[in-house]
């Protein structure tokens, strides 16, 4: 059966040339110089290799295709750019065919960084170059505050950034006011507008932090953010600036002279403020380190009133309960005086954050915040009131034990204290004269009385005269 793709019209089949490959390979070769001859191609670099003979071979690509190269020694030589694996060049080259495998491939004649590439060695070097000179140094960082007054951004007005930033913000901490530079992030005129923005902000000092954002791009489109004149700028600024451009893949020179770097403008807006909810949770756990250095202290003054029951009922009684009580005023008027700071400090704190929250919070939540400090509060003061009444009920019963060893309860049993006429109290007869008045204290009132005989004590048995 003959094959109908090579019959002709009369029916009989064509002579059949038969290739060797050498010469398939050959043609292909040639027909691919004449056809398409020199092109410029634009990709990366990848699988370098240099053998010992100074040429190079390598492939360049793209994002959906890769081409085999050869750079032979004579051409190579004349190359003034380091070429590596990833980097983005421009080459121009002869389309052929390599004969001994058949491979396609392209002889290069000339090669040059593509737009990026000299970017990216600019970008090195300027990035040495500051280095050495410690801008980049940590010991020039400067804090962020905890809770700035105001938020400068610098960034565009009409990108995305502004408008990631913003909402954080409000999201997280809506309080705080935002203070917008306006510049171009992008082209020739960016780098100066964003060098006059900072001097601008540290001219003003209206903010006390800033924003330097973008949104991602090439790095071309973040050039600016590159700049000799916006780093050193950067570095100049007494104002702490936090960096946020753009993608976490990206870095600029900004991000090394920045005082903090985020991966994102978003990033940078949540460096800058706190958490509400954070802020809040950090205010009741102060309420309840309050509430427990209050409860330890009177657990402290407690010990310490017990530790003076047992001192005072080694002493003598009359002096020592006479001191613990005065000291127990004492106490007691610096605890409240104490608790009523710490309580005007608290509410004028509290007063503060209420004043904050009302611009952006419900009303209602604000309300109950502060029903509940306000029960919190009376109910400290409720403690501290029993506390202190404990404290009175103990020093009342101690009172009554040292009633009963004190002059007064001899009194209750039928004695008298004799007193002359000036007060003194009278322990021996013989001092006194008929016509003298005396004064008897008994248990209940005293008595006044004329002496009319003195008659002195008779000797006890075995006691000297």
């Amino acid at each position: 059966m003959q094959d109908p793709w090579f019959e002709t019209d009369a029916g009989t089949p064509p002579p059949r040339e038969i290739f060797t490959i050498s010469r398939l390979n050959r043609e292909a070769r040639m027909l691919l110089e004449r056809g398409l001859g020199s092109v410029w191609l634009e990709g990366e670099i990848s699988n370098l290799s240099r053998p010992g003979s100074g040429h190079w071979y390598f492939s360049l690509k793209d994002a959906a295709a890769q081409v085999r190269c050869a750079m032979f020694r004579q051409r190579n030589l004349l190359v003034r750019f380091p070429v590596r694996d990833g980097s983005h060049v421009v080459a121009r080259g002869r389309v052929s065919l390599y004969e001994a495998r058949g491979e396609f491939q392209v002889v290069i004649e000339h090669i040059e960084e593509a737009g990026e590439g000299l970017l990216r060695r600019r970008f090195e070097e300027l990035k040495q170059k500051l280095n050495a000179e410690g801008l980049f140094d940590a010991r020039h960082k400067q804090p962020l505050p905890a809770l700035p007054r105001r938020i400068g951004v610098i960034t565009s007005p009409t990108g995305a950034a502004i408008r990631d930033i913003l909402h954080i913000l409000r999201r997280r901490f809506p309080a705080v006011p935002v203070l917008v530079y306006p510049v171009a992030v992008q082209g020739e005129a960016a780098p100066r507008e964003i060098e006059q923005a900072l001097r601008l902000a540290v001219q003003r000092r209206d903010c006390d932090v800033l924003i330097v954002a973008r949104g991602g791009g090439s790095l071309e489109d973040l050039w600016a953010f590159n700049d000799e004149a916006v780093a050193r700028a950067m570095f100049a600024c007494p104002i702490p600036i936090v960096s946020g451009v753009g993608h976490e893949v990206d870095v600029t020179i900004a991000d090394f002279v920045a005082d903090e770097r985020a991966p994102t403008p978003s990033g940078a807006a949540e460096r800058v403020v706190p958490d509400r909810a954070e802020w809040l949770r950090g205010l009741a756990a102060t309420g309840r380190r309050l509430t427990l250095a209050i409860q330890r202290r009177l657990q402290d003054q407690r010990a310490a009133l017990q530790s003076r029951e047992q001192r005072l009922a080694r002493a003598h009684p009359g002096i020592r309960l006479r001191q613990v009580a005065q000291r127990l005023d004492e106490i007691e008027a610096r605890l409240r005086l104490a608790v009523r700071h710490r309580l005007e400090r608290s509410r004028a704190r509290l007063g503060a954050a209420d004043s904050a929250l009302l611009r952006a919070s419900p009303a209602l939540r604000v309300d109950a915040l502060g029903l509940r400090l306000e029960s919190s509060r009376r109910a400290l003061i409720g403690a501290i009131r029993s506390r202190v009444g404990e404290s009175h009920r103990r020093l009342e019963l101690a009172a009554r034990a040292l009633h009963t060893v004190s002059p007064l309860a001899t009194l209750d049993r039928g004695y008298a204290i004799v007193t002359d006429a000036g007060g003194q109290v009278l322990r021996d007869a013989t001092v006194l004269r008929p016509g003298d008045r005396i004064t008897a204290r008994l248990a209940r009132g005293h008595a006044d009385a004329d002496v009319i005989g003195v008659h002195p004590a008779e000797p006890i048995a075995g006691e000297s005269t």
